[in-house]
Order: structure tokens, then sequence, then C-alpha cells
């Protein structure tokens, strides 16, 4: 397999969707908590986000576009390694969103069936989502940490 771009853009995307049906279908499996839950996706999708990002910058377009201004990120996303770059981050961040609102949740005991909609939306749309379960946490506060009893 040649890794182009777009071949590491479908790498991608298998990556994380296994990740997310994980969250939503088996929140508890042990499964989904060793490669959701532990961060373990979303770290080799970081991984995966700083090899794309380096071969742009060891590359020839290194010079290209920057992050002082709107025209300037335009620039930068015209080379593929770091447009691909840029998906790989959203890939990665809505991921680990979703685990820590999928930890938080379970914590706090929110229904699953209310915390799908704001997976949903993490996945789709990353801030809404956010948001989202942020306005729904609100509803379920965090219980009181439990005190050792000492013998």
């Amino acid at each position: 397999m040649v890794l182009t771009p777009e071949s590491l853009f479908h790498v991608a995307g298998n990556l994380v969707l296994p990740g997310w049906l994980l969250l939503i279908f088996a929140p508890r499996w042990r499964v989904t908590r060793w490669v959701v839950g532990s961060g373990a996706l979303p770290l080799l999708l970081a991984g995966l986000y700083a090899a794309c990002i380096g071969w742009h910058y060891l590359g020839g377009a290194a010079s290209q576009g920057g992050f002082g201004s709107l025209p300037e990120v335009a620039a930068l996303f015209q080379d593929p390694w770091a447009l691909l770059a840029g998906w790989v981050h959203y890939l990665c961040f809505d991921l680990a969103v979703g685990a820590w609102a999928s930890r938080d949740a379970q914590r706090r005991a929110v229904p699953h069936l209310l915390l799908v909609p704001t997976l949903v939306l993490t996945f789709l749309f990353g801030p809404v989502g956010f948001l989202l379960y942020h306005a729904l946490r609100r509803f379920y506060p965090q219980p009181a940490p439990v005190a050792p009893v000492l013998a």
C-alpha cells in the first residue's frame, strides 16, 4: 500500500468509526474502555497526525501557508498533507472529547440514551456535541467521593 494523503484519509476514517460505534453501542464493554476510553485510539490518531504534519513541514510545501490569517490557513490547506493533518486533528480531538463525555456520563449516571445524541453531534459537528453535553451534564452533578472506611 502506497502511503498517500488519500490512502491515509481512508485509514483514518476506518480507524475512528469503530471507536464511535463502540462508544454509542457498547459504552461499558471492556474492549470499549481499553480501545477508546483509555485513549489508545485517540493516541493512535495523534501519532498519525504528527506524521502527516511532519511530512508537510519536511516536504516541499513547508513554507506554504501559516496560522496568522485566514488566507494563510487557506494556503496551508492547499497542501494535501497539511489538509490530511487537519482532518486527522478533527478526528482525534472529537473522539477524545467523545471518550471523555462517555466516561464523565458514566460517573454522573447520565442515562446513556441521553448521551447518544451528544456523541453523534460530537462525531458530526465536534463543538456542537461538546456544548450539548456540557448543558446536559449540569443536570447530573458528579457524586461526592466516598471516603475510605478505616478499620
